[in-house]
């Protein structure tokens, strides 16, 4: 994709990623949650799973999708969280493509949760029944980090309520207004 600049100076880009269980998607509900409308969610799950129904690999068709979508809602003057394992190797092109061209404040969290705890928290999960241990030990990547330093680790002794409070304060979020349609 050509570089092209998206968003505001006021419109935020927040990525959230992480292993599987690490709690990306509860984060990014509840950041809407606590910010209102206004908030676009861009989840890989959705996009890759339900959207394409496509595996996880090296120039899939959702990496495209999951940075036009994210570059439309900047576009459109929506904050953006983009959320899902989006492994380094895969998806770090995309992120830094985007990262270079927004506008505003671009915020990049991992969510670091040791193996142990991630088999513990599946095991509270829908999908739980659909996805086995073997399974989660292949996906899992011990602190995958996109170069660069220009992600926040977040260990697993922060509790839901403390890492949206976090986000939040960090990115601006908590300062700013909700769109009011």
């Amino acid at each position: 994709m050509a570089a092209m600049v998206v968003g505001t100076e006021e419109t935020r880009l927040i990525v959230l990623r992480g292993n599987s269980a690490s709690g990306k998607s509860s984060i990014a509900e509840g950041l809407r949650d606590r910010f209102g409308r206004g908030l676009a969610l861009v989840g890989q799950d959705n996009l890759r799973r339900i959207v394409l129904r496509e595996r996880d690999r090296p120039g899939a068709a959702n990496i495209g999708l999951i940075e036009l979508t994210a570059r439309y809602a900047l576009e459109a003057g929506f904050h953006v969280v983009v959320e899902g394992l989006l492994y380094a190797d895969h998806y770090g092109e995309m992120l830094a493509r985007l990262r270079a061209d927004h506008r505003g404040p671009t915020h990049g969290y991992y969510l670091h949760v040791p193996f142990e705890q991630t088999l513990a928290r599946h095991a509270t999960k829908p999908i739980a029944d659909e996805v086995s241990e073997p399974q989660l030990r292949d996906w899992y990547r011990e602190l995958d980090l996109l170069p660069g330093g220009v992600e926040t680790v977040i260990g697993p002794d922060s509790t839901l309520t403390d890492t949206v409070d976090r986000v939040m304060r960090e990115t601006g979020l908590a300062e700013l207004p909700p769109r009011d349609r």
